[in-house]
């Protein structure tokens, strides 16, 4: 016996949605706690969709921002090589998370926080 159409189109939905499904990563350090989740499909090498939060241990406070996965580029100069960590910015401050859990906030050249933390 086929299941009623609605089960079936709510299996079909399940299935998509699991291929959307989000990843979250959190990032350790002395001074903030750093959630990483990527909006975008599975199985794609880069990602343009990723948001950070980024909790001061010392304010409470926190920032959320919109940005991108980084890569070194393979010998083409132009495919996605390894996997190097995310990139944000607001204004003129760029937040770059490491894939080996060093934070590095600068404002032009200056460096603002360079943190290394533990990934959980």
């Amino acid at each position: 016996m086929k299941p009623p159409i609605h089960l079936a189109a709510l299996a079909a939905f399940a299935v998509a949605a699991s291929a959307h499904a989000a990843t979250q990563q959190t990032l350790e350090t002395s001074g903030f706690t750093v959630k990483i989740v990527q909006q975008c499909e599975e199985g794609n090498v880069t990602c343009d969709d990723v948001r950070y939060t980024g909790t001061s241990k010392k304010t409470g406070k926190a920032i959320k921002l919109r940005g991108k996965t980084m890569h070194s580029m393979a010998a083409d100069g132009v495919t996605p090589g390894a996997f190097q960590g995310y990139v944000f910015r607001s204004g003129r401050v760029n937040y770059t998370v490491y894939a080996d859990g060093r934070l590095v906030v600068t404002e032009g050249k200056k460096t603002l926080v360079n943190q290394r933390g533990e990934w959980k």
